[in-house]
């Protein structure tokens, strides 16, 4: 699933206007941008893919501390959408299972393609089932809406873009999402790039977390 389809379902960046234009990608077509970004998103998930299981463990680890630190005061009480690990991301479910009690746990859920994600809420040991893209997600599950979104990364920059797996879900479902979830970023230090080439239609998360620390995103919710 590697399609990147710039569709008409986020804003611009605040204050889009001053950044580099270099930096943004706008100076490239779109065709030659997504194609970048495909090779990228090969070599990147091939280097995590590569980490091997006690170093990823160690990382996760770490990552789970950074997690606890961030959100640790905010996340009492609120709906939290994590995800089921996929092609070597960080496995997040120990730290899902140590919030429940304190939060509602969710999971996304692809209910179409090219159409926003919806949330279900997971519990220990509940039936899972494969969904449209093969991940796992609740069997049943009553649908929420989340306060805090936890997402993977492929690829992330200085400004807090992701780079995901190239379906647009996550960027068309925050766009959508009103009020605006809290957005983080989960990833490994070594899949920081220079920039993802952000587009109009990216929606930048509100902080990034790997091992190494936390990337805040200058005038998001968490700065």
């Amino acid at each position: 699933m590697q399609k990147d389809e710039p569709e008409a379902y986020a804003s611009p960046a605040c204050l889009m206007h001053e950044v580099d234009p270099a930096y943004m990608g706008l100076e490239e077509p779109w065709e030659v941008v997504r194609e970048w970004r495909r090779g990228e998103r090969r070599r990147l998930i091939d280097a995590r893919k590569s980490i091997g299981s006690t170093d990823r463990e160690q990382k996760t680890a770490l990552i789970s501390a950074q997690l606890d630190r961030l959100l640790g005061p905010v996340v009492a009480g609120k709906s939290v959408s994590v995800y089921w690990p996929f092609q070597g991301e960080p496995d997040l479910r120990g730290w899902m299972k140590e919030i429940v009690g304190r939060a509602a746990c969710l999971l996304p859920v692809v209910a179409e393609k090219a159409g926003p994600l919806t949330f279900r809420a997971w519990t220990p040991g509940a039936k899972l089932e494969r969904g449209v893209l093969g991940i796992l997600i609740p069997a049943g599950g009553e649908e929420q809406r989340p306060d805090i979104v936890i997402a993977p990364v492929v690829g992330y920059d200085r400004g807090c873009y992701r780079l995901g797996v190239g379906g647009g879900y996550f960027d068309r479902t925050l766009a959508a999402l009103s009020p605006k979830p809290l957005a983080i970023g989960i990833g490994y230090s070594q899949q920081q790039i220079r920039t993802i080439k952000p587009q109009p239609h990216d929606v930048p998360m509100d902080a990034i977390v790997t091992e190494d620390g936390v990337i805040m995103r200058p005038g998001g919710a968490l700065a």
